[in-house]
């Protein structure tokens, strides 16, 4: 009898960035196929993959899908995975800031502490905040967010591997892939 297969959603750190890291959404589509999982879709060219897996644990889940990334590319490329009702959660929760500015999210690979998050959210600032919930890091930032200082490497800093996406990516996979 084959196992039950469940979705879950992938977001891929770091590609796609400058002439090293090349990894358009058709190639991660053929590795994350390659590497045993099914029903593989991908949204935009920023890393972002769903498909379905007899497995269950998140560590083995992103360890498999890393180990056919390096394969595939020849560069390490850290994943980040979350259940379709993870994905809508953090979603929902973005809703609840009511942000007129830019706001991104960056999505963490490990649970953070309760001393790590107070030192991220001590970053806020009159024109930059950090709210962290769960495995989602909240920065709402104001309309010149490319001179930001709360940035995804911030986030790295305290809290670990993170990938960053703007709430309007994030939305749109909710509705698309969320559960």
């Amino acid at each position: 009898m084959m196992p039950a297969m469940a979705t879950y959603v992938g977001f891929l750190r770091a590609i796609n960035l400058g002439a090293n890291r090349k990894f358009p959404k058709d190639a991660i589509r053929a590795a994350v196929e390659a590497a045993g999982f099914t029903d593989v879709e991908t949204y935009i060219n920023t890393g972002n993959v769903r498909f379905a897996t007899a497995l269950r644990s998140r560590p083995r889940i992103e360890a498999a899908l890393e180990e056919a990334f390096l394969a595939d590319r020849g560069f390490e490329v850290p994943t980040i995975v979350f259940t379709p009702k993870e994905l809508s959660e953090i979603a929902e929760h973005a809703a609840s800031f009511g942000h007129g500015g830019r706001h991104y999210v960056s999505l963490l690979k490990e649970e953070p502490t309760q001393d790590a998050i107070a030192k991220v959210e001590a970053l806020t600032s009159a024109g930059e905040v950090a709210r962290v919930s769960g495995r989602a890091v909240h920065l709402l930032l104001g309309e010149n967010y490319h001179e930001a200082k709360l940035t995804n490497a911030v986030v790295e800093r305290h809290l670990g591997v993170a990938t960053n996406r703007n709430l309007t990516v994030i939305e749109a996979l909710a509705r698309k892939w969320g559960g």
